[in-house]
């Protein structure tokens, strides 16, 4: 990977993975499983390993949990409540081990003694009590400021409003181990650990609120009860609560992380009977297995096991990185497994026209779900399972999101070979696979009923037709109410379909009709990008008009290209085209249902001839290079914006180079322009050329 990919990948990821806390932490709806999640964070990291000029002020890296929300009052934390880093496997804890004694300087036969417990997948909470007494209860939040939820935390029976020296409550009340002795409560001590809801108590619950929003699992279901404006609702949900930790302390009832939690425990606090304490890396992933093997049987949902450091004097050298400590780490369970039979191999198309295979399972219960459907992902994966229906399969869920097969049991049982389509199941239309692809697509395009809504949206798009009043949501409306099923129908539309959909229907109707009629004449460019053919973004369709003129030159050369190895060479020469977009419009065009869609929309538009609006630019015949992160635009609308300039767009940087518009993360383009003298600018600098455009 390049360093500008690597730029746009890790600006991605500081996208994706901000959406995905928020919907975790903040909305209680994740999209994903946390193994996909860790998998974005970990990819993250590794690129900023690889790449660390390019590490992001947004980095994942350096962020914690999502903010807080906007209708419970914000609280700082006294001292941040951070995340901590994972480990995957048993090297990553040896090496966990490894770096404790390096920092440290420890020999190797020096114990490093470790507690371990469940980690378990709830809501972090604080409870601040000062001269015993509860006074706050608070969110992580983002790890600096949280939610206030004192008066919810109130409502839960296992958290005590008063803390007492040995009274022993919670789940492990009537252990037998022999514990220290607490002494007194400190004057301030803020308890950490985490508010959840047991599996039992959680099916209850949907089945309690049937025909009104169920939640998707235990986790969600917690978040849920406890961030509620309203401390009824929270008092009305079976909520427990588990210590695992502390943050602000006036002084501590111990010199050991097993000391403190046992003190904790003393007082009143539940804390779980599954915390050990060991003295080697063996004993602790010998704990890891056997909480891993009672996993299911546990009443409460984990996804893993935590180690911290024992000695609080090694915890407190050691310190922290940006958002987790270097003391801890959490040790995550791989995915849940099952076996079951695959009973058959639907298609679904996709809104872009992607074929993709699931499988229908004999139901199997994985991670307390019920589980009937699997992703095979593509026709390559389900070769190289070489999966059919009729096979003993063994499948794994992580999360709440749908499962993957992962293995075929039965591969040398007599059964035929799955033959993937050819043709789209909605449509009929012809189902391909570009070159140096793995996803088959269906060609049908705004013809097939799966990808039609999209393709409308597009169609009416601000970069495509661009016709005003008219949005994504009005074509949907129109779509499902039967008003329109193609591009051309919109030209179709008629005051008396239009007035009584509003209050002032006949002024909208009459102002959306104007509309319309203002694009019978559009942008050849415009038209052919709203389209939808792939491969051909708002640039090829530049390319594509300034080359043909009009669009019906380039449908003519295009429908001919199947067939005609010569109109084939011809779209390739096209500057700014090669064989993939030559090959995307040749499919396009040689499919009936598209051409008819083609023909009925010229019936009611006449796109106007190419005619090259270049703007005298200091850049005017010059070439330029992008690099690094745009934040203001996309690539595509740079590249327009400085080929309407009348300048070349490059992908190298070269002696021939004129100019080089660097955003952040741009790497090694940067430096061989600084190295040759090129003029470079920053995005602003950019705009401001534009802008001073004749």
């Amino acid at each position: 990977m390049t360093e500008a990919e690597a730029a746009e990948r890790l600006a991605f990821l500081a996208v994706e993975i901000a959406r995905h806390n928020r919907l975790y932490h903040s909305e209680d709806a994740p999209e994903i499983s946390d193994a996909d999640y860790d998998a974005l964070v970990r990819e993250n990291a590794a690129l900023e390993a690889e790449f660390p000029a390019l590490v992001r002020a947004d980095s994942p890296s350096k962020l914690v949990g999502a903010a807080p929300a906007a209708h419970l009052a914000k609280v700082a934390h006294a001292r941040p409540m951070l995340s901590l880093d994972n480990a995957f496997a048993d090297e990553d804890v040896r090496e966990f081990v490894g770096r404790v004694r390096r920092f440290l300087n420890l020999s190797e036969d020096e114990p490093v003694a470790l507690t371990a417990e469940p980690k378990i997948d709830g809501l972090s909470c604080s409870l601040r009590y000062e001269r015993g007494r509860l006074v706050l209860g608070a969110t992580r939040g983002d790890g600096t400021v949280g939610e206030d939820v004192t008066a919810n935390v109130r409502t839960i029976g296992e958290i005590p409003d008063t803390l007492f020296p040995g009274e022993g409550r919670g789940p492990s009340a009537q252990s037998s181990r022999p514990r220290p002795s607490p002494g007194n409560v400190p004057d301030t001590f803020e308890i950490r650990g985490e508010v959840y809801m047991a599996k039992s108590a959680f099916a209850a619950l949907n089945e309690r609120l049937a025909g009104e929003r169920v939640f998707a699992n235990p986790r969600n279901a917690a978040a849920g009860s406890l961030r509620q404006k309203d401390p009824s609702v929270t008092a009305s949900r079976p909520l427990c609560f588990l210590a695992h930790g502390w943050g602000e302390a006036s002084s501590l009832p111990a010199d050991t992380q097993y000391g403190v939690i046992e003190a904790i425990r003393s007082w009143g606090v539940p804390v779980t009977d599954l915390l050990v304490r060991v003295e080697s890396v063996d004993a602790a992933l010998a704990h890891y297995r056997k909480i891993e093997a009672m996993r299911a049987d546990l009443p409460f949902d984990i996804d893993g096991v935590v180690y911290k450091v024992d000695r609080l004097d090694w915890q407190a050298r050691l310190g922290q990185v940006a958002k987790a400590p270097r003391w801890a780490i959490a040790h995550k369970f791989p995915a849940e497994r099952a076996q079951t039979t695959l009973l058959a191999i639907d298609i679904q198309v996709g809104r872009t026209g992607k074929l993709t295979p699931v499988a229908r399972l004999e139901p199997v219960t994985v991670g307390g779900v019920v589980v009937t459907n699997a992703t095979l992902h593509n026709a390559d994966e389900i070769a190289r399972l070489g999966v059919r229906p009729g096979d003993r399969v063994t499948l794994q869920r992580a999360g709440d999101v749908i499962p993957q097969i992962l293995e075929n049991l039965t591969p040398d049982e007599e059964r035929p070979d799955y033959v993937f389509p050819t043709v789209c199941p909605e449509c009929g239309s012809d189902a391909v696979r570009e070159e140096g692809e793995v996803d088959i697509r269906c060609t049908g395009g705004l013809i097939c009923p799966a990808q039609r809504v999209e393709r409308l949206r597009h169609f009416v798009s601000r970069g495509a037709m661009d016709i005003e009043g008219l949005g994504g949501k009005q074509i949907e409306d129109f779509f499902h109410d039967g008003l329109i099923h193609s591009p051309a129908d919109i030209f179709r539309l008629t005051e008396e379909q239009l007035v009584a959909r509003k209050k002032d229907g006949r002024v909208w109707a009459g102002n959306l009709l104007r509309a319309i009629a203002d694009k019978r004449t559009p942008d050849p460019v415009r038209f052919l990008f709203g389209i939808g053919i792939r491969h051909v973004g708002t640039v090829t369709a530049r390319d594509l008009m300034r080359h043909f003129g009009t669009v019906e030159e380039l449908a003519r050369v295009a429908s001919a290209a199947a067939s005609d190895p010569a109109e084939f060479d011809q779209l390739t020469h096209v500057e700014g085209v090669g064989p993939v977009v030559a090959q995307s419009l040749a499919d396009f065009f040689a499919e009936e249902h598209n051409r008819e869609v083609w023909d009925d929309l010229l019936s009611v538009v006449s796109p106007k001839p190419f005619e090259a609006k270049e703007r005298a630019s200091e850049v005017t015949g010059k070439t330029v290079v992008f690099t690094g992160t745009l934040e203001t635009m996309s690539r595509d609308e740079a590249k327009a914006q400085a080929l309407s300039l009348g300048a070349k767009v490059a992908g190298s940087v070269s002696a021939k180079t004129d100019l080089v518009v660097a955003g952040p993360g741009a790497g090694s383009k940067l430096k061989k322009a600084e190295e040759l003298g090129v003029r470079v600018v920053d995005e602003a600098g950019w705009a401001e050329i534009f802008a001073a455009a004749q």
